[in-house]
């Protein structure tokens, strides 16, 4: 297949649109469970880390730990959740329920198919992250319009990570398949991404490689929104995001629609 053919512009149709909603009904039947495992873990990362944990320390680069941690928190719920929806989620939607192949008998071809799955996995992170914001609404963390300007990056991290999940769900040969993809790449990004520490705590070796991960740059993004950070880096960070959305948004249609056409 030519390269051209690889990375052209995914098409999000009312095929893509009807394979969201499919996953939203079933979404609402399950929706207080779902809810409750989005919400809950961050919030209580929220206030062990950040309340407990944080309570000991003074300052982070001129505000409280609470400030620093917060952002960072959003960030990794957008991940986390888009991560694992476009994974475990979609595998078992692929090859255990054949939920693809059922749906591929209408006329909803596989290009829509991955289109609908990328926007309901992306949806589900966006979901996770309004959540944990409405429960920091009641620590007094959320006391500026600058929330709502970091809102589309943070849709923009769920996006990006439900593509990540969807190129490793077509590369998986079984659920333990993405224990690789978990210990390897996801839980390192959560700890290595100043989320918890600047990176200038970092040795230099593994500063560099913080830099080449996806979270870092969203971390960077809307913890400088939020605190009035450089307008050009937070930009530099922003277009990171985007490019590297576009690539693995491709790479994912690219795999998926040649598993589904096998």
């Amino acid at each position: 297949m030519k390269l051209k053919q690889i990375f052209s512009i995914p098409k999000f149709d009312d095929g893509a649109l009807k394979v969201w909603q499919r996953n939203f009904l079933y979404f609402k039947k399950t929706m207080l469970v779902s809810l409750f495992w989005i919400v809950l873990e961050p919030a209580i990362y929220l206030g062990a880390i950040g309340f407990g944990l944080g309570s000991f320390v003074n300052n982070m680069g001129g505000m409280s730990y609470i400030e620093y941690f917060f952002p960072a928190l959003l960030c990794t719920t957008a991940m986390m959740v888009a991560f694992f929806e476009g994974t475990y989620g979609n595998y078992t939607k692929l090859t255990h329920q054949k939920t693809y192949a059922t749906i591929m008998l209408t006329r909803v071809g596989p290009e829509e198919i991955v289109a609908g799955e990328l926007m309901w996995a992306a949806t589900k992170g966006f979901f996770g992250v309004v959540g944990v914001t409405i429960v920091a609404v009641f620590f007094g963390l959320v006391d500026s319009y600058k929330i709502l300007l970091v809102l589309p990056i943070l849709f923009l991290i769920s996006t990006l990570f439900s593509c990540i999940g969807m190129i490793f769900t077509s590369i998986a040969r079984n659920y333990d398949s993405f224990i690789y993809s978990t210990s390897g790449l996801i839980v390192p990004m959560s700890l290595l991404s100043g989320t918890y520490f600047p990176l200038d705590q970092l040795p230099s070796a593994l500063r560099y490689i913080a830099y080449l991960f996806p979270l870092t740059h969203g971390v960077a993004a809307v913890r400088g929104i939020l605190h009035d950070g450089n307008g050009i880096k937070i930009g530099i960070h922003i277009l990171i995001l985007l490019v590297l959305t576009w690539v693995c948004m491709n790479v994912s249609f690219h795999r998926i629609r040649n598993k589904l056409l096998k």
